[in-house]
């Protein structure tokens, strides 16, 4: 169960990296729209899991290895963001939201 305060890190860290990645997401995935779906912080606020969608989903695999090389410049931006709200800035691990894949295959089912 997660603590007011990892519920707040968890909102100020998924505001932020959406609009670094918003601002550098023509060198990121060129030609691809990724929004950032979720972010979960652990207990001791040292780790941010951050579930990203991209549209289109085709090339999805690249698009998050390049966010997973880019970890160091986004956890740097995201420092200097939030250096006045949190202590330690937490470390970032991405992961896809394949969530709208599975709506559109049931959507598609349910046609049928």
């Amino acid at each position: 169960m997660e603590s007011t305060r990892q519920k707040k890190v968890a909102r100020l860290v998924q505001k932020e990296l959406a609009e670094i990645i918003m601002h550098h997401g023509s060198e990121l995935a060129p030609g691809k729209m990724i929004s950032v779906t979720t972010v979960r912080v652990s207990p001791d606020l040292s780790l941010a899991k951050t579930w990203i969608s991209v549209f289109p989903s085709e090339g999805s695999a690249a698009a998050l290895e390049m966010l997973r090389t880019s970890v160091p410049r986004l956890r740097y931006e995201l420092g200097q963001k939030v250096r006045n709200q949190l202590r330690i800035v937490p470390e970032i691990a991405f992961f896809i939201d394949d969530s709208n894949d599975y709506i559109d295959n049931i959507s598609k089912l349910l046609k049928e």
